[in-house]
């Protein structure tokens, strides 16, 4: 006999430079602290496995991620504006960082070099 059973989301960190962290999750689950503890299991394996830093962005019409990256450590670094696709629409994403190897004031510079920036105070 074969079962099914729903997808509720993911968790990932990518292996380039970025070490871009990212998560998505099905409605149904929102608001009940899986991705924060899913994240922190991540995060203690990815310092174990000798990875720097992480970075992570959202959309700024997007608050309540900025917080899970805040609970898990991650601080608000700058935001930038860029031109979004597949929705081909200009969306301004926050980027936030983790260093794990102790150099806190070390900041990706990528998307700062790439994109029309800003840093947002009150934050």
């Amino acid at each position: 006999m074969a079962s099914c059973q729903k997808f509720g989301g993911n968790i990932t960190a990518n292996t380039d430079e970025s070490h871009d962290f990212g998560y998505a999750l099905r409605k149904e689950y929102w608001h009940r602290g899986i991705v924060t503890e899913a994240g922190r299991a991540l995060i203690q394996q990815l310092k174990e496995d000798g990875i720097p830093y992480i970075t992570a962005t959202h959309d700024r019409n997007n608050p309540r991620s900025g917080g899970v990256m805040r609970q898990l450590g991650m601080k608000y670094c700058y935001s930038y504006e860029e031109q979004w696709q597949p929705k081909n629409q200009t969306v301004i994403f926050r980027m936030y960082q983790l260093n794990l190897d102790g150099q806190k004031d070390w900041i990706y510079q990528k998307y700062w070099d790439l994109y029309k920036h800003f840093v947002e105070k009150d934050l």
